[in-house]
């Protein structure tokens, strides 16, 4: 029953390899790793007890090799020498491999099946000494191996040599780390005996995905070659490199023996020699040698294997519902029936309609907790971006006391005026509100954005990444349709600032009017003195001048620098009764006067409070003159400008052709669906 679960195991895996895609289930296994000169193949040989692994200089193993253990009873009369076809490379009807590329073909030769190894790997990697991910998968049955699965990695390198890619060692580690980071793989870290254990390769890797130990296993080869006197005990007893699932030592065939054509009946004979006769090893004989290193191995991998399998049920499943959602999204191949064509059509345009509808009015069926989508992001640029950059224009920013100062004298005329003039005033606020005009445009072009983006994420979707002619067409439609609806939107928002500043409605009730503004100046620059003593309570005095006096006080102040034209007659330095013409450009230049200053600020303070009117109706208009022309005509009139542009059956044929990597992901998705319900009904039958 126990060796039933390995069997099923590697059932699994030819389910998967058979598809030639990416295995979704982390299926136990035992993977090799170790350095070249560490003795990994001649460890893998004597457990399988036959020589069949290539051989040589450099990188030798280049592909995964994934070896799969079945025992079975032999059917045949043993032979009186159990080895002769070991040694003369005669077929054996009990011991025989399968290579999962040739299906049904058996090879009772392993003399053969060493160079098909070599020539399925030169198929993938060329001659160039390259490597390649892609295993080879060997089955060999035989009575005389314990049920197993082992995969042999590539030996690590660090320098390339002759044709080896330059970065072949960084190549070799991402293979290897490919296979020992899944958490259902059983590290079988092989390491040369006489070398410092502290600089194995094969342990550092294994350490950096494993730092417990919990799933290594140390090899120790080469105990026979170690300098007399030492021995491997404090690394059996984990005194130095602790492992949960301790070390084995083994005694491998050297090259002299490979040379000499020893058997592998005769070397294991020796390595039991070897530890039973070592006066370190011989009371321990019984852990050390490859037959004890087989059998650990196979209880491990069941053990684990057990503990696995209802995780693996659980993968099986939850991969095959992915898998099968989706090619139902990817859909079945279009055939020529007669409407077919007509009908998806039709039914993608009416899907995309109601999803870009749904994105504006908050219906989406994919609703993020992650971030804002659709209409709400609308409403983020109408109710920050665009309101917060209207309040926060100043419309005296860019107007100074002396621009109001030359304004008011120009608006005037030839005769000096009594009152404020409202001219002055209608004509700055007027250049302010043509301020408005830049940020409501641009509001404008920030929904159009927003509108593609959700057109771009609607475009995503499986049923335009099916059909990408159709997807551009959808495309060029959408953009051309949103572009031309752009026009009246720009046009109606120009013309609310217009309309503002073509009539200035100083009726409005929230405008301030001239007298308050006089009023409200005049406290500022005239605040109420505190009563004097011996004064009257409340009032200020009166004081009256006489016609000689004012006359005089206006000469005195026509005197002083802060005149109009104060900087004009100050360039002379000596008066003259000689008048002299105006010049060319005459500006207004020196400290205004008190009526000036008072103009001034009443004339700032109607702008503030105008300004503000016009503001607060930008505000609430732009984003309704937006809604009206851009977003609703787009959600109202999108169905009928696809229909009209696209719904042509006469074109159909050529927009619904399929991408290629639609159909190779549908083909791929069967394959997997078949490779999981093979793998349900071999996991459901244990």
């Amino acid at each position: 029953m126990d060796e039933q679960l390995i069997k099923t195991v590697n059932k699994l895996q030819d389910a998967f390899v058979t598809v030639g895609v990416h295995n979704p289930v982390d299926l136990p296994q035992i993977v090799v790793i170790g350095s070249q000169s560490s003795g990994k193949s001649s460890v893998l040989e004597n457990i399988v007890g036959r020589d069949f692994l290539p051989r040589g200089t450099g990188i030798v193993t280049r592909r995964p090799l994934v070896l799969q253990l079945i025992n079975r009873p032999a059917k045949s009369a043993p032979k009186e020498n159990g080895d002769v076809s070991e040694k003369k490379g005669e077929e054996n009807p009990d011991e025989w491999g399968e290579f999962l590329h040739l299906p049904g073909k058996k090879f009772f030769n392993f003399d053969e099946i060493r160079q098909e190894i070599v020539n399925d790997t030169d198929r993938k990697t060329g001659k160039n000494l390259g490597i390649s991910p892609v295993p080879i998968n060997l089955r060999v049955f035989s009575p005389n191996v314990l049920t197993l699965t082992l995969v042999d990695l590539p030996g690590l390198t660090k320098v390339p040599v002759g044709d080896q890619p330059k970065d072949i060692e960084r190549q070799i580690r991402e293979m290897i780390m490919t296979y020992i980071t899944k958490p259902n793989a059983i590290i079988l870290a092989v390491t040369a005996a006489n070398t410092d254990l502290a600089n194995s390769d094969g342990l550092k890797l294994a350490r950096d995905v494993d730092p417990e130990g919990t799933r290594t296993i140390g090899v120790l080869t080469k105990v026979d070659l170690m300098d007399q006197g030492t021995d491997v005990i404090d690394i059996l007893a984990g005194r130095v490199i602790p492992l949960r699932l301790g070390y084995v030592p083994v005694v491998n065939r050297g090259q002299k023996d490979i040379d000499s054509r020893r058997t592998i009946h005769s070397a294991l004979d020796g390595e039991r020699n070897f530890f039973e006769s070592h006066a370190a090893y011989q009371n321990k004989a019984q852990y050390c040698g490859t037959p004890f290193l087989a059998r650990k191995l196979n209880l491990i991998l069941m053990h684990h294997i057990k503990i696995s399998l209802p995780e693996i049920k659980a993968k099986i499943s939850a991969a095959l519902v992915k898998y099968q959602s989706e090619l139902e999204q990817l859909g079945d191949p279009l055939t020529d029936a007669a409407g077919q064509a007509a009908n998806t059509t039709l039914s993608i345009i009416t899907e995309f309609c109601n999803d870009f509808r749904g994105s504006l009015e908050g219906q989406s069926t994919d609703l993020s907790t992650y971030e804002l989508y659709g209409g709400a992001r609308i409403n983020f640029v109408f109710h920050e971006i665009f309101c917060n950059g209207i309040k926060s224009i100043d419309p005296l920013e860019h107007v100074k006391d002396t621009d109001i100062r030359t304004i008011l004298y120009n608006s005037s005329g030839s005769s000096p005026s009594l009152f404020v003039d409202t001219n002055a005033f209608k004509v700055i606020v007027k250049q302010q509100i043509k301020r408005l005009e830049d940020p409501s445009l641009k509001c404008v072009s920030m929904i159009y954005d927003e509108l593609v983006r959700i057109i771009n994420q609607l475009l995503g979707k499986s049923s335009f990444r099916r059909f990408p002619q159709l997807r551009d067409q959808f495309n060029m439609v959408v953009i051309t349709f949103l572009k031309n609806v752009m026009i009246p939107t720009n046009r109606l928002v120009q013309d609310l600032v217009a309309m503002e500043q073509c009539y200035i409605n100083t009726a409005h009730p929230d405008f301030i009017n001239g007298q308050r503004a006089f009023a409200i100046v005049n406290d500022r620059m005239h605040p109420p003195k505190p009563s004097q003593p011996g004064a009257p309570a409340t009032g200020r005095p009166s004081v009256t001048m006489t016609a000689n006096e004012r006359s005089l006080d206006d000469e005195m102040n026509l005197n002083k620098d802060g005149g109009f034209f104060g900087s004009f007659w100050q360039n002379k330095k000596k008066k003259s009764t000689t008048m002299e013409p105006p010049p060319q450009v005459l500006k207004a230049s020196g400290t205004l006067s008190e009526r000036e200053q008072q103009e001034t600020e009443v004339i700032k303070l109607l702008i503030q409070s105008y300004f503000n009117i016009v503001k607060r109706t930008a505000i609430d208009m732009v984003p309704k003159s937006i809604m009206l022309k851009l977003v609703n005509f787009a959600m109202d009139g999108l169905q009928r400008e696809l229909l009209k542009e696209l719904y042509n059956p006469e074109a159909l044929a050529d927009l619904l052709k399929e991408s290629e990597s639609t159909v190779a992901r549908r083909s791929e998705c069967k394959k997997m669906i078949d490779a999981l319900k093979k793998a349900d009904t071999i996991v459901s039958s244990v």
